[in-house]
This record gives structure tokens, C-alpha cells and sequence, in this order.
């Protein structure tokens, strides 16, 4: 179901999970408008392997289950960039100030109804500072969840990164990107 839930934070834009469409709303999540849809997602995976039989970017039921390469140049056609961030890296070196959010990929459990499946997929769920507060907007969540301050941050962001295969995206503007602004020079 999508939706904006405001019970939590009100004035904060969160779109709820449908089908395997994780990516869709966590780029419109992070980005707090709809700007993206399933159509526009598979117009870009079409751009990404116009010539594959079974596009490599999204499930081949048509649900979604976009990859990262759809993410990207998602962001690339609206003036901003994807940055991996190397975990091997300490996050007091992450600059807070050049970055718009977060977009992180997660491991998730399948569950059919309150069974929990043995299996685990991958899932992205976005992170931005609203009004000096940073919100989880997983997608998965009933609402925003806030997370609080800078220093909140980067104990969620470590949880996170901590529990298993997860990588972290930074979505910054092409100039922030460019200049390298997100890195800061402290160790």
C-alpha cells in the first residue's frame, strides 16, 4: 500500500511497501515527493539492457526488485548522485553537511502472512534530516520513524551496516559530489 503516513512526524513524506517496489519508494522517500513510479523504473531498467530478453535490473515477474544500477541513474536524472560509502571506512569521516540522505540495502526476511520464510532478499530503505531530525522512511515501517541528531545518525548507521551484508548509499547534489564534500579530512 502506498501512501504518505504522517502520523509519526507530521510533514514528513513516506510511501508504504507494494510489491517489490523498495527502490521506487525509497527514492521518492529520500527525495520527499513522488517523483518516481513502477513505469518510470522499468523505463530506465529498458535504458540500462535495451536488448536483454530478462532485463538484469528488475525481477522478471514485473513486480520490481530494482537493483542499484536503476537507483543511480534514478537519481542521475533528477541532479544528483549515488555514493558508495566503503564500510571499511570510520563514519566520523562522513560529512553530513554535502549529503541529501541515505538510500542503504538491506538483507529482509519473506514472510507469507506471520510465517517467516527461510529465505532473505535484499531491500533498500531511504534516511533524510528533516527539521534537524533524521527519519528512518523504510518503507516497511507504518510511518516515519525518527532517529534524532547527527550523532544518532551514526549509531543507526553503524547498527545497521553492523548486521550483516548492507551497503550505504549517500545521495548528494552533482556538485557535492564532484568536490568530494561528504568525505571530511578528519580521522
Amino acid at each position: 500500500m502506498s501512501g504518505s503516513g504522517r502520523n509519526e512526524a507530521p510533514g514528513v513524506y513516506h510511501e508504504r511497501q507494494r510489491l517489490e517496489l523498495c527502490a521506487v519508494h525509497a527514492l521518492n522517500n529520500v527525495l520527499q515527493e513522488r517523483i518516481f513510479t513502477q513505469e518510470a523504473a522499468d523505463e530506465i531498467c529498458k535504458k540500462l539492457a535495451p536488448d536483454a530478453r530478462w532485463n538484469p535490473h528488475r525481477s522478471f515477474l514485473g513486480t520490481g526488485n530494482y537493483d542499484v544500477n536503476v537507483i543511480m541513474a534514478a537519481l542521475q536524472s533528477v541532479g544528483l548522485e549515488a555514493i558508495w560509502w566503503d564500510k571499511r571506512r570510520p563514519l566520523e569521516q562522513l560529512s553530513l553537511e554535502g549529503v541529501l540522505g541515505f538510500i542503504i540495502n538491506v538483507p529482509s526476511n519473506v514472510c507469507l502472512g506471520f510465517l517467516s520464510l527461510p529465505v532473505r532478499r535484499r531491500h533498500w530503505i531511504a534516511v533524510r534530516q528533516l527539521d534537524g531530525t533524521y527519519y528512518n522512511l523504510d518503507s516497511k515501517l507504518k510511518g516515519p520513524a525518527p532517529i534524532g541528531g547527527e550523532s544518532d545518525l551514526r549509531v543507526f548507521l553503524q547498527e545497521v551496516l553492523s548486521q550483516g551484508p548492507c551497503e550505504l548509499l549517500l545521495v548528494v547534489p552533482h556538485e557535492s559530489s564532484e568536490a568530494g564534500n561528504w568525505l571530511s579530512t578528519v580521522r
